[in-house]
This record gives structure tokens, sequence and C-alpha cells, in this order.
């Protein structure tokens, strides 16, 4: 998982680009764009804004809004050059994504307010998509994108949705542009960046699908490790996201998040949650954290930040924790975060941590 997405950039635009221009001599300002108010031009200058904004907020590092720049067309454009554009804007969205690091975050506001660079990629290609086919159907023209880039934008930024028939009838239907059998029509729809949890020395970044099941599959989900990881642990809570994802019970925020090192942005283990917050309000946390990274108070700081990320939602009053009765060091680390022992068996502690009453 080197690549950020700068390459699924570049394989979206082409096959816009190639698809549209059986249509360039069209009058593109008459003919409006299926399902939307723009017609089929400003919906091919919309594409080109979203990937220049994209890319200005990755290049800018822009951490608390957008900024705040105009962007048009010459006047007399013809839609050739307007494709021309198309392509110099994606140009510009895939160096971005290429020279920024993985670690970076700049502001998008759903859900989290913040995207990385694979984020970015991923809303640029399904930008891309989506508008291309709104313009194809309003020009009568063929376009169907490969499968992959399809599946890029889902398991990236549609955690939440589950897999379908085939990834473009997914999208499509998740976007509220087509049916799926046995699922109500999409009527709103946004799509979800991952979520990311700030510590003073660490950030807990949520683990899309796409991470996971490479991870899962003895990747490094797309994270620069130090030596010894990932443990098999995390490997093993990876699989359990996807597998939830393949069965359309991921819910991002309740998954996994992978510990990474503010000061050189490598990873040191995983932290999360086994399923969402149980009718009662519970639920229950597990980590693993790579043998280099133990001693530093690593787990703990984690630990805290993410048991009081969860105590903050109005649906959780409870964390547990279940940890082994030989497990002296994690069960130092809980007691250090601020839980209690409450119940053991022959072969495991339980931990809790309970919101403050007031």
């Amino acid at each position: 998982m080197a690549d950020m997405g700068g390459e699924r950039v570049q394989e979206a635009v082409a096959g816009s680009v190639e698809a549209l221009r059986a249509a360039v001599d069209r009058d593109w300002e008459a003919v409006p764009a299926e399902g939307l108010e723009w017609s089929c031009r400003e919906t091919a200058v919309h594409v080109s804004v979203a990937l220049l904004r994209y890319a200005g907020q990755l290049a800018g590092r822009a951490a608390e809004g957008r900024i705040p720049f105009a962007f048009g067309l010459e006047e007399g454009t013809g839609n050739d050059s307007v494709l021309r554009v198309i392509e110099t804007t994606g140009a510009l969205l895939t160096a971005a994504i290429r020279t920024t690091p993985r670690e970076v975050r700049a502001f998008h506001p759903f859900p989290f307010r913040s995207a990385n660079p694979e984020g970015f990629a991923a809303m640029g290609v399904a930008e891309v998509l989506l508008h291309t086919r709104d313009i194809a159907e309003g020009l009568g023209v063929a376009y169907e994108p490969d499968p992959q880039l399809c599946d890029f934008v889902l398991t990236r930024i549609f955690p939440h949705v589950q897999p379908g028939p085939t990834p473009w009838r997914t999208l499509l239907w998740a976007t509220g542009r087509g049916d799926l059998p046995g699922r109500a029509p999409v009527t709103e729809w946004l799509w979800s960046n991952n979520l990311v949890i700030p510590t003073e020395r660490l950030t807990l970044e949520g683990v899309t699908p796409a991470a996971a099941n490479d991870l899962a599959a003895v990747g490094d989900g797309g994270f620069e490790w130090i030596e010894g990881g990932p443990l098999e642990g995390s490997r093993i809570g990876a699989g359990l996201v996807f597998k939830q994802y393949e069965d359309g019970v991921h819910r991002p925020e309740w998954g996994t998040y992978v510990l990474v090192r503010r000061e050189d942005g490598r990873a040191l283990g995983a932290m999360g949650f086994h399923s969402v917050p149980d009718e009662s309000g519970r639920v229950e946390v597990g980590y693993d954290l790579v043998e280099a990274a133990r001693g530093h108070g690593y787990a703990t700081e984690a630990l805290r930040a993410l048991s009081a990320w969860a105590l903050s939602r109005d649906e959780v009053h409870t964390v547990v924790a279940n940890v082994e009765r030989d497990n002296a060091p994690s069960q130092r680390v809980l007691a250090r975060a601020g839980f209690e022992a409450v119940a053991q068996d022959t072969e495991q502690v339980t931990y809790e941590l309970r919101a403050p009453r007031g």
C-alpha cells in the first residue's frame, strides 16, 4: 500500500477524459447532467474545481478550514480545453498526494473535519467517477469505470457501506444514483473520512476497510511500522474490522486505530473496540504494542485518549477490558489509565472505566 492514491486519481481522470471526448463536439451548456441542477459543462467545471481545491488543501496543509480561493475558465473555452483542465487539476492533486507525508491531514468537513492524502485521493476519484457518469448520462455517452477504482473509493471513504454485487453499482447506490436488490434507495449521503484522535505524543488513526484488509493479509496497512510490527493481535483485529465491513455492520469510529508516533510518523501498535457499544452502554477495548515501543507509556497515553473519547459519547457509560491473569504489564496499563478490576476467573481479569457521574 505504498501509493496513497495518486495513481488512482490519474487513472480516474484518464478514463473520464477518454469517455467524454466522444461528445466533445456537443453543446455541453445546453444539456443538463443526469440527476443534477447543473449543465454538463458546469458539472465538468465542478470536477476541476474539486480536484484543485483538494490539491490546495493538501499543499497548503490547511488545518482549520478551506483555503479561500476561486477558480474559473476563460471566456470562450471549448469542451476539449475543459477536458485539458480536468487533466491538469488531476495532475496537481496527484502531485500533492505524492509529495505529502502520509500522516499529514488537512481540513475537510465530512465527518471528522480532516482527511489524509489517501482520503483526498479517494474524494478526488469519487468526484471524477460520479460526475463523469452524470455528464455521460446527460450526453448519452457510454461510461463505466474500472471496478478497482470504485473499490478504492468504497473501502476508504464509504466504510459504512456493505459491499454489493459490483463496486460500481454499490457506489452508484451509495450516492443515490441507482438501486440495489434488497436495499432501500439512498436519498441523503455523505462520505466518511477516518477518525483520528490526537494525544501528546501519538495520533490514533482509524483504520479504513482497505487498510484493515491489507493488514489482515500480512501487509503494512499503509503504515511505516517500527521494527517488530505489526503484531499478530493487530492483524487479527484488522481482520475482524474487514469482516464487519463485509457483513455491513462496521461502524468506523468503533473499529481499530493504529498508534502513530508524532515525532517520526511510525506505527507502534494498535488499539480499538471489539464492536459497537451494546444496549447497556458498554463497549470493550483491546490493544497491543510492538515490544520495542513498550516501557514508554504509549499504551497508557493511547488508552486514556480512546477511553475518554468513547465515554464522551452519549451511548457509552462503561469501557471494558479483559486481560489474561498472567499479563501483569497490561494490567498495569489499565490501572494507570484509571480502570478498576471488577471480576476475574481462572483465565482473565475484567477491568472497567465508567463515565463520571453528575
